[in-house]
């Protein structure tokens, strides 16, 4: 890696931290620099502005995080199986890389209007395919697609944001289980 690469990944991996601990408002192009040991300046190398920086670690992950959605749905046949994986992505982005799950989580109000409609690059629509999908191939009942999709996150954000709390304890995927049972229960 270039000298600027290591500097791009570790701006990246300080902002994505500090902004989960303090949120995008509450963290200064001052406290990233800091952390990264480098001049504010050699941030605006790298990112025009802090909401540039933010809007690019959100637009990434919340990409990386729709593949890997999607390649669960492939990887499984059955409706039940690919269920229990697409839980288990969300858990183990979590428990491996909570602070870019907790951005997520805490930015997405700021940055989802930006988010291509498209599955392989937005968690909802990725999530909303997979059930909309299922319908179609008449494994499950028809519902109100939008519903079934919010409901279904809200089962894996809800224990996600009591963990993060300190409410739960341990890692979330050893909950996944007991979501993706949620799930399956919630889709009949």
């Amino acid at each position: 890696m270039r000298d600027g690469s290591k500097t791009r990944a570790k701006i990246v991996t300080e902002a994505l931290r500090l902004f989960a601990q303090k949120g995008v408002a509450g963290t200064s192009i001052r406290d990233i620099a800091g952390a990264v040991g480098v001049a504010e300046a050699a941030l605006y190398r790298h990112f025009p502005s802090k909401d540039a920086l933010s809007r690019s670690l959100f637009l990434d992950g919340y990409a990386r995080l729709a593949g890997d959605i999607l390649a669960a749905d492939q990887a499984h046949a059955r409706f039940d199986t690919k269920i229990t994986r697409i839980v288990e992505v969300f858990c183990d982005l979590f428990d491996e890389d909570r602070a870019l799950f907790t951005f997520l989580l805490l930015s997405q109000h700021a940055h989802l209007a930006e988010v291509p409609h498209e599955a392989g690059k937005n968690v909802v629509e990725a999530v909303h395919s997979i059930f909309a999908g299922a319908m179609q191939r008449r494994e499950i009942r028809e519902h109100d697609t939008d519903l079934l999709t919010a409901m279904a996150l809200g089962i894996v954000a809800q224990p996600a944001i009591f963990t993060l709390y300190g409410r739960l304890q341990g890692p979330l995927r050893h909950r996944a289980p007991d979501m993706a049972k949620a799930i399956l229960a919630l889709v009949g």
